[in-house]
Order: C-alpha cells, then structure tokens, then sequence
C-alpha cells in the first residue's frame, strides 16, 4: 500500500508509540496479577484467631496439670498430646480400634466431634469407663473456640504403643 512519505513516517512512530503503550499496559496487567495474588495467598495464610486452650490433668501420681494455648481446630486430641509430648498411648495407630487412647473430657465436650457408635462400643472395653469418657483419637477439635479440660486415666497400667 502506498502511502505519502508524512503518514509513512507517523505510523511508524505511531506503531512505536502502541508498542510501547502495550509493553506498559503488559507490565501493569502482570503487576495486578501479582498484587491479586498475594493478596490471595496472604488471605490464606492469616493466622485463623479461632483456637482452643486445652488442659490436660493426670490421674497417674507425680504429673502436674498441662495447658496449650492457642490450638488450632481439625486435630484430635490424641493428635495433640503427641505433638505436646503428653503420653497417651494409642495402640491401633489412633483409629478407632482398641481403647488405650481414652480419656476423660472434663469440660468443653460441645467443642468436640459427636460421640460414634464405635466409640461407644471400644469406650465399653475400655479400663474404667465413665458417662464422660472419650477415645482420644476421636475427639477433633470442630472449628470455633474455647476451653476444653481432659484428664488422662494412669497410662502406666497399658504395654504398648
């Protein structure tokens, strides 16, 4: 196509101009791609406010009362004694299959998974069950917040895990 030499030469520079208006709208597309993102990922990684202060109290002589604070919900109990170094044996892996992990929940059994069937049945064999007894292991935090009291039987009277 034939043009004169003037509309020649602002075309190019008009060609020049739009690319780099592009090359600029690019940048700031990817910079709000970027923002969005890490406001995603920064959404995501805020620290959830909604915990738990759990007390463990010992049956078993010589053990003084331990509190955690600031427990996150989603973990049984049996979960967080471990990662506390709190002794709570659990011979079946923390499956619901033997009753070695079970406790006492004291207060807080609102913040707490319903009791199962199965529960009910292993709590049944357990050593000295109560109206208040749980298995550790099926004990999970549900989302929310508050102060849950447990107290673990004598963990030296089981062999095993």
């Amino acid at each position: 196509v034939w043009l004169p030499r003037q509309a020649k030469a602002r075309s190019r520079s008009e060609t020049k101009n739009d690319i780099v208006l592009a090359r600029r709208k690019v940048i700031i597309h990817s910079t709000i791609n970027s923002i969005r993102c890490l406001l995603t990922f920064a959404a995501r990684k805020q620290p959830n406010f909604l915990m738990y202060n759990i007390t463990f109290q010992f049956e078993q002589p010589g053990l003084e009362p331990r509190t955690l604070n600031g427990v996150e919900p989603g973990q049984s109990i049996l979960e967080i004694a471990l990662k506390n170094d709190i002794d709570l044996h659990h011979n079946c892996g923390g499956v619901c299959a033997c009753s070695t992990c079970h406790l006492y929940v004291q207060q807080g059994e609102q913040h707490l998974e319903e009791l199962s069937d199965k529960e009910e049945d292993f709590i049944d064999r357990a050593v000295n069950p109560r109206l208040n007894s749980r298995l550790g292991c099926q004990c999970i935090l549900q989302e929310g917040q508050g102060s849950i009291v447990v107290t673990l039987p004598d963990q030296t009277q089981f062999l095993g895990e």
